[in-house]
């Protein structure tokens, strides 16, 4: 199971180099930057032209099984998210029912283990009265336990101090948090309600879920964080008042709290709410175009450490509906590599941005071996692109279960034209392998 990747333009570690790439089993054997080496390989593939880049690794996506496959499933979407250059996946624990318990835990790994073309690992949940089962979830063996500090899709709200101080305290592991204020989202949908009825429109919703209620529970998962010394990963970072909680003056690899941002925060506005409405409804809200540019000004200063996508599928049925009852969320797995690719080609980041945010600061911030670059010895998990073969998202090349995208309509200049998992090829441009080439995440810990 040999792949030779000949004259391959590879984006890594901050460069962008020549090289024949050979993949031997599910490794990287040689990075050959004289071009010259010939082996016997089974598959030899000329890419002159073309990039070669770590596959991307998202630290946030909801894949909705168990008990919510009517709108995706742990097959369906991570054949999307490898179709989209996303070779690694941590899924969250909001599925029906909450993944509370060490044994629903590993039922999601076993059910994976059946089905995923990407390799994968699952947040253990934290609720208001389960912090004995948090304390069983092995940090080498599961990617973190995620909070709620912030009600949002599967009513999984940890509201009680007592609870979070004592997650904070004894939780051995990466702590994941999805932080909007609780008691602000509230006051502000009653006045939402005293104007508008139950007819909210939804461009309030940016209003409802403000920069003060996110900002109000970032700062207390960073005030916990600090007093217990935990380690923090605060999700989706959508306001521009959030980012002077962050360093950049220390290494990745001496900080204790870390910051994500996801792709739609950084490509959307709340402008789109009046052409988009309810598709681009997420928990936090997508913002202002100031908030946008900080945000994006924070993945170039150091400030925030990684790009996701949230990936979470509802049906066009549930999100059609109106502002209250539309659910938060949307599927973005398949697009969100090319979409940064096509904020490099606007000069938004730096083409080596790309792998360093998607795919390095990912393994680094979760303590992932032999992942996330492509070095010699590493797992062959790669992405080939194509940056001249331009086209345009339709419901027809959507691989969703959910069947919509809120990039319809979308141009992109670039195009993934290959995947390999593990040395595995699973996506060749147009057809997903049925292969559940995905391997359980571990981490060195």
């Amino acid at each position: 199971m040999s792949t030779l990747i000949k004259n391959v333009s590879v984006i890594n570690e901050g460069t962008v180099r020549k090289a024949h790439v050979l993949i031997n089993e599910d490794r990287i054997e040689r990075i050959d930057l004289s071009c010259t080496i010939e082996p016997n390989a089974r598959e030899v593939i000329e890419a002159e032209g073309k990039y070669l880049l770590p596959g991307a690794i998202d630290d946030q996506v909801h894949f909705r099984e168990p008990g919510l496959t009517h709108k995706a499933e742990l097959a369906t979407e991570s054949k999307a998210a490898v179709a989209g250059g996303i070779t690694s996946f941590m899924e969250m624990p909001n599925t029906v029912p909450n993944t509370l318990t060490q044994e629903l835990l590993q039922q999601k790994y076993d059910r994976a283990a059946e089905v995923s073309p990407a390799n994968y690992s699952f947040f253990m949940g934290a609720s208001n009265d389960n912090i004995e089962e948090v304390l069983k979830t092995d940090p080498k063996q599961v990617c973190g336990v995620k909070v709620f500090m912030g009600s949002s899709t599967g009513n999984m709200l940890v509201d009680n101090r007592a609870t979070l101080e004592g997650i904070f305290k004894e939780c051995p592991m990466l702590i994941a948090t999805h932080c909007e204020d609780e008691a602000t989202i509230r006051a502000n949908t009653e006045k939402a309600r005293a104007t508008y009825g139950e007819n909210v429109p939804i461009s309030q919703h940016p209003v409802i879920r403000d920069a003060e209620a996110c900002y109000r529970s970032s700062s207390m998962a960073v005030e916990l964080a600090t007093k217990y010394d935990a380690r923090l990963h605060i999700l989706h970072i959508s306001t521009a008042k959030e980012i002077s909680l962050f360093r950049n003056d220390i290494p990745l690899e001496e900080k204790r709290i870390t910051a994500e941002a996801c792709i739609h925060h950084l490509w959307f506005t709340d402008k789109q709410y009046l052409d988009k409405g309810t598709h681009i409804k997420w928990n936090p809200a997508v913002k202002t175009a100031d908030d946008r540019a900080a945000v994006r000004a924070a993945l170039k200063s150091g400030h925030i450490d990684v790009v996701a996508t949230d990936h979470a599928p509802h049906t066009l049925e549930e999100k059609s509906q109106s502002y209250f009852k539309a659910p938060s969320g949307g599927p973005l797995v398949q697009h969100a590599m090319v979409a940064m690719f096509e904020m490099a080609k606007d000069g938004i980041i730096d083409m080596t941005d790309i792998p360093q945010l998607m795919s390095h600061n990912v393994a680094r911030v979760f303590d992932m071996g032999q992942r996330g670059y492509v070095r010699e010895g590493y797992f062959a998990d790669l992405v080939l692109v194509d940056p001249n073969d331009s086209w345009t998202v339709t419901r027809d090349n959507l691989l969703y279960k959910c069947g919509w995208s809120p990039f319809e309509g979308q141009e992109f200049s670039h195009r993934i034209h290959a995947t390999w998992v593990n040395g595995v090829k699973v996506y060749d441009g147009e057809n997903v392998t049925d292969n559940p080439a995905g391997k359980r995440l571990t981490f060195d810990r």
